[in-house]
């Protein structure tokens, strides 16, 4: 996906990818709560709508952060995970996760999926 870029900037160029409502939450999805069906992603507690949801998993897949796979005989059911790129996200989403439970009254970690031995300071 190539676009247009605003500037130089770094942080620019990756607001531009990443940077809206409801991306990283897609990601954080994947990454902290094993998540890989488009139904799962519906259940998180911000309630992405549907037409969003698509959206986001197709422009996460054109920007190489995600992969798709058939998981039924139905052509249309996919599991999505996290390619080594958009794996790469985790120390960012760490981050933004600790300021927030810094900085914004009434946040806490959410419940995650332990199972594969991370400690919830190595998901936060």
């Amino acid at each position: 996906m190539d676009q247009l870029k605003r500037s130089p900037c770094p942080v620019a160029c990756t607001l531009d990818l990443i940077g809206d409502r409801w991306t990283l939450l897609v990601i954080r999805d994947m990454m902290f709560f094993k998540k890989q069906r488009f139904e799962e992603f519906l259940e998180s507690p911000e309630g992405i709508s549907t037409n969003i949801l698509a959206n986001r998993l197709k422009l996460l897949e054109e920007l190489d952060l995600v992969e798709k796979q058939p998981y039924s005989n139905h052509a249309r059911r996919m599991n999505y995970q996290l390619t080594e790129k958009g794996r790469s996200l985790r120390p960012v989403l760490k981050v933004i996760g600790l300021w927030g439970l810094k900085h914004i009254a009434d946040t806490q970690i959410l419940k995650v999926d332990l199972a594969d031995g991370d400690k919830i300071g190595d998901r936060y």
